[in-house]
């Protein structure tokens, strides 16, 4: 069983929210996407990456005997990661077809981060900087990776982690969905424990909370979720509310 909240907010710098969420229970689906672009374009390329990530696994859940594979079934992974994988490629066309036909949404894109899971079985895909976390027996991990310059640079030893906090690159993403005409796309399965906490976000939380003050946010485990949603986008405010903030908080139980 999958509980699940959700929660979006402008914050305290920008007069537009260019963040998406979805939370889709029929589907299992749950998503987060952080807009960019001119004008309109950054809510616009958000908003056409949940809609088109949706519309293709609600479509591949219908027809699975007679579905078909637009960007190929890779063995080495399961049917709903070949499904997630395919979703988010679909949505990558889709946001990337329409920065390219359209002078005011030219240079539009998004990150994504989604969540598929059937069963204790959770595929976790992403692209960009927006995050998904694993809170099991009083431990945060991040189960992405940031698709960010500064992430990269931290891998090579160039920045530390403090640097990375002022570096004025620190907002530069090196992946996003709709910034070219195809996209390598992060995938990976974990295996759900009953009283795991999922939680997926865009960086107008991680970006404002270190991830030990996030922890002391859900610890105890928080009871209903949305208040601890609100917890979580407070405190991003609280701290600046420099970006748009999405939170969405999942708890399993078997």
């Amino acid at each position: 069983m999958i509980e699940a909240y959700g929660l979006t907010d402008v914050g305290r710098r920008r007069k537009l929210n260019e963040d998406s969420f979805l939370i889709d229970n029929d589907l299992s689906l749950f998503a987060v996407c952080d807009g960019m672009g001119g004008h309109n374009a950054g809510e616009v390329a958000s908003q056409m990456a949940i809609e088109a990530l949706a519309s293709f696994i609600r479509k591949s859940a219908e027809d699975d005997e007679e579905m078909t594979w637009p960007f190929g079934f890779d063995q080495a992974l399961s049917l709903e990661a070949n499904r997630l994988q395919n979703a988010i490629h679909v949505a990558n066309g889709s946001v990337f077809r329409a920065a390219d036909n359209r002078a005011d949404l030219s240079g539009m894109g998004t990150t994504l981060v989604a969540v598929l899971i059937t069963g204790d079985r959770l595929v976790l895909g992403s692209a960009g900087d927006s995050r998904c976390y694993l809170l099991r027996d009083g431990e945060l991990r991040q189960l992405t990776r940031d698709d960010s310059w500064v992430s990269t640079a931290w891998a090579e030893g160039i920045l530390t982690a403090d640097e990375i906090e002022r570096h004025p690159f620190r907002n530069v993403i090196t992946k996003a969905v709709g910034a070219k005409d195809s996209l390598e796309v992060d995938i990976h399965e974990h295996i759900l424990r009953s009283g795991d906490m999922v939680l997926i976000c865009s960086d107008g939380l991680h970006g404002m909370v270190h991830d030990q003050d996030i922890l002391g946010l859900l610890t105890p485990p928080p009871e209903p979720l949305d208040e601890a949603t609100k917890r979580l986008i407070d405190a991003a405010n609280e701290s600046g509310g420099r970006d748009n903030i999405s939170v969405i908080l999942l708890r399993y139980t078997d």
